[in-house]
C-alpha cells in the first residue's frame, strides 16, 4: 500500500523549517502532498496563487512532493487524496497544546487519519512564518531563513 502524507499548513510564507521537516518526511512516505489551507478569516500576507509558486521553487527536486490547496477540512482532503498521514511539526513545547487540541479535532472527523510528528532541528526552531514576515518588514536578510523563491516574492511585493 502506498504511504501518502499531507503536509498542511498556510505557509504564509515557506520557511527552511518547513522544507528541513518536508525532506525528513520525504525518506518516510511514497508521496507528500505540502496542502495548503486557504482559512478566509486569516488575513495572509501572499495570495494562495503566491504561495503555490514560492512552494513549488523550493521543492524542486523531491520527486515524491506535490503541492495543492483548500478551502476546506486537511482530514477531508486526505482521504479524497488517498492519504491515511497528515505530517506536522513541533518547534517548541508551546506547540504541543495546539497540535494536540488540532489532532483531537482530526481524530473526531476521521479516526482513520494519523497525524506523525516531526520535530524541528535546532538550527529551525526559531522560524516561523510571522517571524520572517518582521524581519522583513524591519530590513532583516532573510535569505538564510528561506527559499530563494521566498526572497524572490519578498523582492516583487515591494
Amino acid at each position: 500500500m502506498k504511504r501518502i502524507a499531507i503536509y498542511p499548513g498556510s505557509f504564509d510564507p515557506i520557511t527552511n523549517g518547513h522544507l528541513d521537516i518536508l525532506k525528513r518526511a520525504s525518506k518516510a512516505f511514497d508521496e507528500i502532498i505540502i496542502l495548503i489551507a486557504d482559512n478566509s478569516n486569516k488575513h495572509s500576507r501572499f495570495s494562495v496563487k503566491e504561495r503555490l509558486e514560492m512552494i513549488k521553487g523550493a521543492v524542486e527536486g523531491l520527486k515524491n512532493v506535490k503541492v495543492g490547496s483548500t478551502k476546506g477540512l486537511t482530514v477531508k482532503y486526505a482521504k479524497e487524496h488517498g492519504a491515511n498521514f497528515l505530517i506536522r511539526g513541533l518547534r517548541a513545547v508551546s506547540d504541543f497544546e495546539y497540535e494536540f487540541s488540532l489532532n483531537a479535532a482530526n481524530e473526531y472527523i476521521d479516526h482513520e487519519i494519523d497525524t506523525v510528528y516531526f520535530m524541528s532541528t535546532t538550527g529551525h526552531a526559531f522560524i516561523s512564518s510571522s517571524y520572517i514576515d518582521s524581519l522583513y518588514q524591519s530590513g532583516v536578510d532573510i535569505s538564510p531563513l528561506v527559499p530563494k523563491s521566498v526572497v524572490k516574492m519578498y523582492e516583487q511585493k515591494k
